[in-house]
């Protein structure tokens, strides 16, 4: 054949699909039925051959599943402590979620499915991505709850003021913060909205300063108000010495002069409004006493006798067409001075 350049190719009989092998049809019933059974047989003879090994890995699986609580709830025993309560949270998750991981791989590779051991972690990143860009704020809120465990912001049990929501913080789960309001709701913030936003927290410094605003007459001393109402202030129980009870005078107006007074207190030892309280009515009582009066109410009356049409007009001021109503550029010469020594 090589002499005559004539290649000679072997080709394999055509095999027919496994689906047109047998023809299924009336004259072929019982043919049929012989493959359904053979092939059904054979899956059983293969089940059954891989059984004990499917079973070694369900107790894999079991043991892992143990293995993991075990070691989850008995964190000291892998000498990972924390004070932070949510980071104790956090890392028993991660340390039971790993110990599962590992058991399941173990499992697959005991059975003998290595391909599939091998396709779920090289397709672990795409999968990562995929979900990561269908699940964005749940992915943003869980790392959120995470560097929120790791910077402490605050503690359970603390009274917060979160983006003007106010209220007790019970917990910080994967998704979102849970407060319990001043009128006893839970509130669930989203954690990625606590984290970008501005935590005020009241418990982080025990102690904690009130104020409160007395008006007296125009007539009135207002060194001995002051002086009245700093005593009255020093002598209530709750009220620290130091720092000291203080005032200012914040205006002086038609409606009489404004007093303000401060204290301060040990939350932990004293309610910050029962205190205010108190020092309000013993600051009142105390003016009473020295008949310090509030400010009076005036009234202003004009009387007037009928005038004609003529005077009434000539008593209204006339209006004028010359009145400045440009822009004000007071302020511009002093911003410019300002952006070129910048």
């Amino acid at each position: 054949q090589l002499l005559t350049g004539k290649v000679a190719v072997k080709t394999a009989p055509a095999q027919p699909p496994a689906a047109a092998a047998v023809r299924c049809d009336i004259r072929h019933l019982g043919d049929c039925l012989d493959t359904l059974v053979d092939t059904a047989n054979l899956a059983l003879a293969r089940l059954f051959q891989k059984l004990p090994l499917l079973v070694l890995g369900a107790l894999v699986v079991l043991l892992t599943h143990w293995l993991s609580r075990f070691v989850g709830n008995r964190l000291h025993l892998l000498r990972i402590r924390s004070k932070n309560p949510y980071m104790s949270d956090l890392v028993r998750m991660i340390v039971r979620t790993a110990i599962m991981l590992i058991g399941i791989l173990i499992a697959l590779d005991v059975v003998g499915l290595t391909s599939v051991v091998g396709a779920v972690l090289g397709s672990a990143g795409v999968v990562g991505l995929v979900l990561g860009f269908a699940f964005r704020d749940i992915a943003e809120n869980y790392i959120a709850g995470i560097l929120l465990s790791v910077r402490r912001p605050f503690e359970p049990g603390d009274h917060v003021m979160i983006e003007n929501r106010e209220g007790k913080v019970i917990a910080v789960n994967s998704r979102a913060t849970v407060l319990m309001t001043m009128d006893g709701n839970h509130r669930l913030l989203p954690n990625s909205l606590v984290f970008k936003s501005v935590v005020l927290n009241y418990s982080k410094n025990p102690n904690r300063r009130f104020d409160f605003s007395m008006l007296i007459d125009a007539s009135q001393s207002i060194r001995e108000a002051q002086t009245l109402g700093i005593e009255a202030i020093s002598k209530i129980e709750g009220v620290l010495e130091d720092p000291a009870p203080a005032w200012t005078v914040v205006e002086f107006g038609a409606n009489g002069i404004q007093l303000k007074f401060f204290g301060w207190v040990d939350q932990h030892s004293a309610d910050l409004g029962k205190v205010r309280s108190e020092a309000i009515r013993q600051v009142k009582a105390a003016y009473q006493r020295a008949h310090i009066e509030g400010p009076r109410t005036t009234y202003h009356i004009v009387a007037t006798r009928n005038r004609d049409a003529e005077a009434l007009d000539a008593a209204i001021e006339p209006a004028h067409n010359g009145v400045d109503t440009s822009v004000n550029h007071e302020l511009d010469v002093q911003v410019a001075n300002a952006i070129r020594n910048d």
